[in-house]
């Protein structure tokens, strides 16, 4: 069960963010700063993640996600609040 400290936020980010290694650095950044979650690839050429954890470090994570990778040209990140996810951990998630 998520610590009531935590939260969690749905993020849809967009612009030149596939093929750039996008998500390695994702799951690399989410790592060092403590979060559980996800990040895959969307078919319409998106990046999808969920990250939970501290309040500070999700927003840590929002903002660093803005620059991402060298190679990346993030031109907009829609966040919504999300659920926890059940696993520990960030993951790589198949393409949806």
């Amino acid at each position: 069960m998520p610590d009531q400290t935590s939260i969690a936020r749905h993020l849809r980010i967009t612009g030149r963010v596939q093929g750039v290694g996008y998500r390695d650095w994702a799951v690399g950044t989410a790592r060092s700063l403590g979060l559980a979650g996800w990040v895959r690839n969307r078919t319409d050429g998106s990046v999808e993640a969920l990250a939970s954890g501290a309040p500070e470090s999700v927003e840590a994570f929002i903002v660093a996600c803005h620059d991402g990778p060298a190679l990346a040209r993030v031109t907009d990140i829609a966040v919504q609040d999300a659920d926890a996810p059940v696993q520990q951990g960030f993951e790589f998630l198949p393409t949806l």
